[in-house]
């Protein structure tokens, strides 16, 4: 039985860093560093869980490209289950460059690639049956999945008895809630970061109104990532919750932050956590994810990221 089953875009990343200066065309500027690391939604969110020391599974699509061979062996050499995973001779595996600031902020150039091809028929439902919880990320990039298969796949994990939890990357095409919106029904825990809120939400800029939106359309429980604010937290039974993170942290690199804290939350929640506990455990994963280079590098086993929230509340951190 799996704790988590991650359900979404898988992304080779090459990180570049730090950028000074862009250069002009046609010249060459130098960085200290470029190197390889799984990335996309999805995987990250699976390699964390299984790295928190729960048992973690994946179903998505990638090539049948050296890109493909590297995330499916770095999955698996992190102890995720990548059975469900559907391989597209036809198709490249999905890349993004990522050029990361000397702040540690982060700006991307992405290829859809075989996240594009996804769709509902490549579902493995064995696996869907092994699992309590069932988390769809990368939303929004996953041109054939995003809108009706999405929404047809949660129908079937909401009939199967699974919990669904939902996060999306922004959508540079503008289509927002035309292409969320038929899968709401369908979402227990919708995940969102404040600033994908604020567009799928038509331009509302209070937590609390954008997540009465939400609530309207369909999840139970509304989780906003707020950056440095932590997360805030409403429910249709009427829990209102603003955690802060651990900010006396310096962050080194912020790629893969919202995927971590997600993976953070759903694994509190396969835990049997109340909300609170589950956003304050969210925070210090997203948190040890800023700490190192990569979107998964920094993660730690479970206990050793308690240790580190009780030894932060006690200023020892």
């Amino acid at each position: 039985m799996y704790d988590v089953v991650s359900v979404g875009i898988l992304v080779a990343d090459c990180l570049a860093k730090p950028i000074r200066k862009m250069p002009d065309r046609g010249k060459l500027e130098l960085v200290d560093k470029i190197s390889l690391h799984t990335g996309g939604n999805a995987a990250t969110c699976a390699i964390n869980v299984a790295k928190l020391g729960l048992r973690s599974a994946i179903l998505g699509k990638i090539g049948g490209d050296g890109f493909g061979q590297f995330m499916d062996s770095s999955l698996k050499a992190a102890g995720v289950d990548t059975s469900g995973l559907k391989i597209d001779p036809a198709a490249t595996t999905s890349a993004s460059l990522a050029l990361v600031g000397a702040d540690g902020e982060r700006s991307f150039l992405h290829s859809t690639g075989a996240n594009g091809e996804l769709v509902e028929a490549d579902i493995n439902y064995d696996i869907i049956a092994n699992t309590q919880h069932v988390f769809v990320t990368g939303c929004l990039l996953m041109p054939k999945f995003d809108g009706a298969e999405c929404a047809k796949f949660l129908k079937k994990c909401k009939e199967m008895g699974k919990t669904t939890a939902y996060d999306v990357c922004w959508d540079s095409t503008g289509r927002w809630m035309e292409l969320v919106g038929p899968s709401m029904p369908y979402i227990d825990y919708f995940m969102p970061s404040i600033e994908e809120a604020i567009e799928l939400s038509g331009g509302l800029t209070d937590p609390d109104e954008i997540a009465d939106k939400f609530m309207e359309m369909g999840p139970h429980t509304i989780v906003i990532k707020v950056g440095k604010k932590g997360c805030f937290i409403k429910t249709k039974s009427g829990v209102r919750l603003e955690v802060p993170t651990y900010n006396r942290i310096k962050a080194f690199d912020t790629t893969g932050a919202g995927d971590s804290f997600c993976s953070g939350f759903l694994s509190g929640l396969s835990q049997g956590w109340d909300l609170e506990r589950c956003a304050k455990f969210a925070n210090a994963v997203g948190t040890h994810c800023v700490m190192a280079a990569g979107a998964s590098t920094g993660i730690k086993p479970m206990k050793d990221i308690l240790q580190f929230m009780e030894d932060y509340d006690k200023g020892l951190i």
